[in-house]
């Protein structure tokens, strides 16, 4: 596991759908991070130095091919290799690697029901892929990076980050009612939900929701279960928790269970996954790192 002591992190309180950290990688840590799954839209925004070099990796879970419409036209999603100043992953992002070596950035986690105004693309589109930020966002990714990259600290970046998502939030481009209450349902469950009776709890055709809920959110209500456990689960292994123990509380039939949806979502065994550097920036993974 890559020594992440000497990383600078920060972090600010999640509050309307919106968690962010910061994080700075002194220029000695050459390192490759594995970004992991999320149940989450992810953005990232570099304002060092160094752009991310991000490649997707092989397996049943890759970065999306394909196009997107955004407000700026049509954008070819990562579908190999990327260099960026800014990244926006789709819900449950396939695992890619980032080179992280002298990188400072913002991270911000949103939720997918603010997500789709946010970054003016339907979820659908951009489904479990990793595209430039700036090809969605156009020029203002740019002078969003050189904000950040002029500014005093961590609390005036964040505050600079959640202005401008903010201001996107205005726009028109929501999600129906019945997706946004299923996607709580699922969150709230913690992934234990029965994926075959969300239709009739919204009185709509289970065809229908399995149609709304992927052009909306990226990936289906039975999808959307299993990514929320899995960051129960793998959270929950992190904080020390014997396999037996996550998979009989987090709903897996058994430890087989447990390891097959952990090597789905991250490609690797549970003991592996939870020592990911990518986790250090993550609240709950490090409760007592940052501010």
């Amino acid at each position: 596991m890559e020594d992440t002591s000497r990383w600078e992190i920060a972090r600010v309180r999640a509050r309307g759908g919106v968690a962010m950290a910061g994080f700075r990688v002194p220029p000695g840590s050459d390192v490759e991070l594995r970004a992991l799954p999320h149940p989450a839209v992810t953005l990232a925004v570099e304002f060092g130095e160094r752009a991310f070099e991000v490649r997707a990796e092989s397996g049943d879970i890759r970065a999306q091919s394909g196009e997107v419409r955004a407000a700026s036209g049509e954008v070819r999603a990562a579908s190999g290799e990327v260099r960026a100043g800014g990244l926006a992953a789709g819900l449950g992002f396939g695992v890619f690697r980032a080179r992280a070596a002298g990188t400072a950035a913002v991270q911000a986690r949103l939720s997918p029901l603010l997500a789709r105004s946010v970054l003016g693309v339907p979820l659908g589109e951009l489904g479990r892929g990793v595209v430039p930020l700036d090809a969605v966002w156009g020029a203002g990714a740019e002078r969003l990076r050189e904000r950040l990259a002029e500014a005093a600290g961590w609390p005036e970046r964040f505050a600079l980050v959640e202005a401008e998502l903010a201001r996107r939030a205005q726009a028109e481009g929501g999600v129906d009612p019945e997706v946004a209450h299923v996607w709580r349902l699922i969150v709230r469950g913690g992934g234990r939900v029965r994926v075959e009776e969300l239709a009739g709890l919204t009185g709509w055709s289970r065809q229908r929701l399995w149609a709304r809920f992927g052009e909306q959110l990226g990936i289906t209500p039975k999808r959307a279960a299993m990514l929320v456990r899995f960051d129960h689960a793998v959270h929950a292994l992190l904080r020390g928790d014997g396999p037996a123990r996550v998979a009989a509380e987090h709903g897996y039939a058994d430890q087989s269970h447990l390891h097959r949806d952990v090597r789905l979502f991250a490609g690797t065994t549970p003991g592996l996954a939870i020592r990911e550097p990518w986790l250090a920036v993550d609240d709950r993974a490090w409760p007592t790192r940052g501010t």
